[in-house]
């Protein structure tokens, strides 16, 4: 049996510092295997995350879009229509006639999204998409080893999600049992990723920016968020007013394995199964534009005490301690009760 690590398990040791400014490292990155972000940022593909609204938002940032699969086809169509060659669809493995409609009408490519996506029935949809598509960029996930992520690129996809059972809404290792923590599981892919070239997505886990830059440091092209971007106010999550939340508003953020999300999408869980997922409001935190920009800034700064003026060089350089959970404790700013807090720069740490 081996040690494995969360994101709160590791740090980073600082390099040698010789870039001179904190605006100057290069954010760019690889979606896919043919496709370029001007940002390492993605809002994840779920019903209470992405919207029209914030897939504007991620474009004009720099990152891309990627619809979820469970809207009806005549959205999904409306949506492509829209954003074009700017945005990917998703769907599962089952059924996804649709998803090459979609590809049709101008979609960048397809997102083949289940929850455990090293399965035959998962390869089998890559190669068919592949097939009927070759033009066209697949992402497909989610997994947590570095032999499910070999085996999704010698399918044919062209970037693979890696995580399972670290989302916010996702209790998939309560539940099962199964899931390798998310660190662990970034690292293991990234191995065999810098061997076949095809990136990888981290994907759940993301609490700041500093999750964001271990993610990134650990060998992941980009990574993807979805409860802070669902508690954004563009995101697609209901809304509702409350005195309790200093933005006044808060926001119902869920997971697709969940009883509401079920309850929504299939008149309820089917027998024999069981809940993996939970549903929950959360404060609106403000605008997609400013958690982006947050997380921007933290990335800058951790490349600069990476000594890095590019993702790769961030990942090459990166030099990782494990740690206690002293550690985090230590981190944080410890002022006095009586002392007055700037809310404004404790915000990144909420």
């Amino acid at each position: 049996m081996r040690q494995t690590y969360t994101y709160d398990d590791v740090a980073l040791v600082p390099q040698f510092n010789n870039v001179p400014s904190r605006t100057e490292p290069s954010l760019e990155s690889w979606l896919t295997k043919k496709l370029k972000v001007g940002i390492p940022i993605l809002a994840a593909n779920m019903d209470t995350v992405i919207s029209e609204e914030l897939a504007e938002v991620l474009i004009a940032q720099g990152s891309i879009p990627i619809f979820h699969r469970f809207a009806p086809y005549e959205s999904q169509a409306k949506w492509v229509k829209k954003f074009k060659d700017k945005t990917f669809i998703s769907c599962g493995t089952r059924m996804f006639d649709d998803a090459k409609r979609l590809l049709d009408l101008g979609a960048l490519g397809v997102c083949v999204d289940v929850a455990l996506g090293h399965s035959d029935r998962m390869l089998r949809c890559i190669e068919e998409l592949k097939k009927t598509h070759p033009e066209k960029q697949i992402i497909a996930g989610n997994v947590c080893t570095a032999m499910a992520y070999q085996d999704l690129v010698n399918a044919g996809a062209d970037a693979v999600k890696v995580g399972i059972g670290a989302g916010a809404a996702c209790m998939t290792r309560m539940v099962t049992g199964f899931g390798v923590p998310q660190f662990t599981a970034i690292r293991d892919c990234a191995l065999i990723a810098e061997r076949l070239r095809v990136p990888l997505i981290a994907d759940g886990g993301i609490r700041t920016s500093r999750d964001v830059v271990l993610a990134l440091a650990a060998g992941a092209s980009t990574v993807m968020v979805g409860k802070l971007f669902g508690q954004t106010l563009e995101s697609a999550a209901p809304k509702r007013k409350s005195d309790k939340h200093t933005s006044g508003y808060e926001a119902k953020f869920r997971g697709k394995s969940s009883v509401d999300f079920q309850s929504d999408f299939f008149g309820g869980l089917k027998a024999k199964t069981v809940p993996e997922g939970i549903d929950f409001w959360g404060p609106v935190s403000g605008t997609a534009e400013e958690l982006i920009t947050s997380f921007l800034g933290g990335i800058r700064s951790g490349m600069t005490y990476g000594g890095a003026r590019n993702l790769k060089e961030l990942q090459r350089k990166a030099e990782f301690v494990q740690v206690s959970s002293s550690y985090l404790h230590e981190s944080k700013p410890r002022p006095d009760k009586s002392s007055v807090v700037d809310n404004v720069s404790m915000k990144c740490l909420i």
